[in-house]
């Protein structure tokens, strides 16, 4: 019974396995045949041992491949959590670096455009010297003057109104005291209304976003120098403004103080 299993086994064998030509089946029948079941039991263990190695040869090399397949898996995913790393990271440095550059990037165009009620910064000398003033449109101008909670200086306009003409330069001052006993540092924020009228308020000359430092007791003047572009009376929009109020608000330079975006700012009417 034990020979047809072992010869049954050895032909459902890989091909890795001991193949069994049909001569050597019967040299191995007349060799047990001969030697009875001693020979039977003699020829089943050398049978077996040498089918053993092949065997174990085959699942020493399946493993070893599958440990060679994990380890370039592994790999691989270390590369591409790297790679998944290093963009994340660029991104948030990135988000990082325009949240700081936001706000003087809109302030610059702010001052460019005039959005949000913002005077037009710079000038053009050529402009100013040759512009034609507007006579017959009287436009008047007030100030307002404010200052943060936490800000301890005087800040008032040194004239509440000016009447100016379209293409004509226009002086106002300010005036600022700090009553304090020690020095503070004040920088300021402005706008215009009504907003729409921003774009065709040009200041030449302010002191807006700088760093004033006053010392005890110490009083200043500070000159505004504007002028109102003269397109300003061509545009439709601007057809029933008759009067511009331009605000400042001083606030107190302290490290990590964000001032509020020009023209977006809450405006306090009282001086």
């Amino acid at each position: 019974m034990l020979l047809p299993i072992l010869v049954r086994e050895s032909l459902c064998c890989s091909k890795n396995s001991v193949l069994l030509t049909s001569s050597n089946i019967q040299t191995c029948i007349r060799g047990l045949q001969g030697k009875g079941a001693r020979g039977l039991h003699s020829y089943a263990q050398w049978f077996l041992c040498r089918r053993v190695p092949s065997r174990l040869n085959t699942q020493i090399r399946g493993v070893k491949s599958r440990k060679s397949q994990t380890k370039q898996q592994e790999d691989e995913w270390r590369k591409r959590n790297k790679t998944v790393l290093t963009y994340i990271t660029a991104a948030g440095v990135g988000m990082i670096g325009m949240s700081y550059a936001a706000v003087p990037l809109y302030r610059l165009y702010c001052q460019a455009s005039g959005l949000g009620g913002t005077a037009v910064a710079g000038h053009d000398a050529e402009q100013v010297e040759t512009m034609t003033p507007v006579m017959d449109r009287i436009i008047k101008i007030t100030f307002n003057a404010d200052t943060h909670a936490s800000m301890q200086w005087n800040f008032r306009p040194q004239q509440s109104e000016i009447y100016v003409v379209p293409g004509e330069t226009a002086l106002a001052f300010y005036r600022a005291k700090n009553p304090t006993d020690k020095p503070v540092i004040g920088i300021s924020t402005y706008n215009v209304v009504p907003f729409e009228a921003g774009q065709y308020f040009n200041k030449i000359q302010c002191f807006c976003f700088e760093e004033q430092r006053l010392n005890p007791k110490e009083e200043v003047d500070m000159p505004v120098f504007f002028y109102i572009d003269p397109e300003f009376d061509e545009d439709p929009r601007m057809a029933r403004v008759d009067t511009i109020t331009l605000s400042y608000t001083f606030f107190e330079a302290k490290e990590g103080q964000k001032l509020p975006l020009p023209g977006y700012s809450p405006i306090s009417l009282h001086s």
